[in-house]
């Protein structure tokens, strides 16, 4: 197993090469959850997430001959970014290998890093065989994304310097994806920290650690928005740090992630992808495991596709009923949709889409269906409005 000693040589390898994050106590995750939330801010990183970490630390550790040869990486977006970047700097050639439908933000940055960029396969495992693959061909090093002692010690750095900026913490809360992050996180944590809670943190689709802890067969699988831990199955080296240092580990829902993210926008004024939003998902989902704790939280990654991020926005919306969808039966003549937009513009309300049916809609000829979908500043707001529009036309909420 790693120690705290690699994870301190990884810190001093990696010195410059990596941004040192901000670790910012945050009042409005921390008034919502019942925690002291501190958030360490890894989306500031270059790539825009803590992935940095890891591959500085192995591709410094390469030799000569292997830095000649060049390396290949297999990643959904972040690691990749991660290896292209460092492997510019250091003026190695870089492969990248990436499923087919990763984000199209994530390929267009790793080539920017002058990488080449091969996009095979459905899945993170389909693209790591191919990774194996050419490696073999093409004289290559692999640089694996989380099963690599090299590359954990460098993750562990991140745990490192939050409990310099954070002392008094007493709990780890960290997504995981393939047990890189958390593994040297947690080495770091109890070498600094005796006694400190570490806790993992996955999403329903693919919870790979907590099956293989419980001793269940693994079986994970289909869509989610935290793309960036969507892996299959835990690496084997990071499964024996896990067993040994972490103390737990929660199973997420998809809606709570997309709850974090709008969360972190809204009230912290921070962007971060589903990924690096995992760990504020598990305070929401989770609320009486997590009070009253001192708790670090890593926000992983910021690289979220902006229409992604602008869909989670108004969904969030719509569930906080801030954004309100309604449909009206309303007479079919002149001057009634002036009269519901004052209603509701007269009310503070925001008119932000109508859609007017006379023809096929309604149920009599002599009147309309009416779909209009305002913003209200709160819930209170919009069933205000609503009643008031109740009062006077037969409607329905969707």
């Amino acid at each position: 197993m790693i120690t705290l000693a690699d994870v301190r040589a990884a810190a001093a390898r990696i010195a410059g090469q990596v941004v040192r994050t901000p670790a910012i106590r945050c009042d409005a995750i921390s008034r919502v959850v019942g925690a002291d939330v501190t958030l360490k801010l890894e989306n500031l990183q270059a790539t825009g997430a803590f992935k940095e970490r890891g591959a500085a630390n192995r591709l410094a550790l390469l030799t000569d001959e292997e830095r000649r040869a060049g390396v290949i990486a297999m990643s959904a977006g972040n690691h990749a970014q991660a290896v292209a970047r460092h492997a510019m700097l250091s003026q190695t050639s870089a492969v990248i290998v990436m499923p087919k439908h990763t984000p199209a933000t994530k390929v267009t940055r790793t080539a920017s890093w002058g990488a080449r960029v091969v996009l095979h396969g459905d899945t993170l495992a389909d693209a790591a065989a191919h990774a194996v693959e050419l490696a073999a061909r093409e004289g290559l090093v692999f640089v694996h994304p989380y099963d690599d002692p090299a590359v954990m010690a460098g993750q562990g750095t991140l745990a490192l310097e939050l409990l310099e900026d954070a002392p008094d913490l007493d709990m780890l809360v960290i997504p995981v994806g393939g047990g890189g992050l958390i593994a040297g996180c947690a080495v770091a944590a109890a070498g600094v920290k005796p006694g400190i809670e570490v806790i993992g943190v996955e999403v329903a689709a693919y919870a790979a650690l907590a099956q293989r802890l419980a001793g269940q067969p693994v079986s994970v699988g289909g869509a989610t928005i935290a793309e960036g831990i969507a892996v299959r199955d835990i690496g084997e080296t990071p499964l024996k740090v896990i067993r040994a240092y972490v103390a737990d580990v929660v199973v997420i829902p998809e809606r709570a992630v997309e709850e974090a993210i709008a969360l972190l926008a809204e009230g912290a004024k921070i962007v971060a992808e589903g990924a690096g939003a995992a760990g504020i998902a598990a305070l929401l989902a989770f609320p009486d495991r997590f009070a009253g704790r001192k708790i670090g939280v890593p926000i992983c990654g910021g690289n979220i596709d902006p229409r992604i991020l602008a869909n989670v926005l108004l969904r969030n919306l719509l569930r906080d009923a801030r954004l309100v969808r309604l449909v009206l039966e309303i007479p079919d003549r002149p001057g009634v949709l002036a009269e519901i937009a004052g209603r509701i513009g007269n009310a503070g309300g925001n008119i932000i889409d109508v859609s007017h049916h006379r023809l096929f809609a309604s149920p009599s000829v002599q009147t309309a269906e009416l779909e209009v979908m305002f913003e209200a500043r709160d819930p209170a707001h919009g069933a205000e409005i609503t009643r008031n529009l109740e009062q006077n036309f037969t409607l329905r909420r969707i």
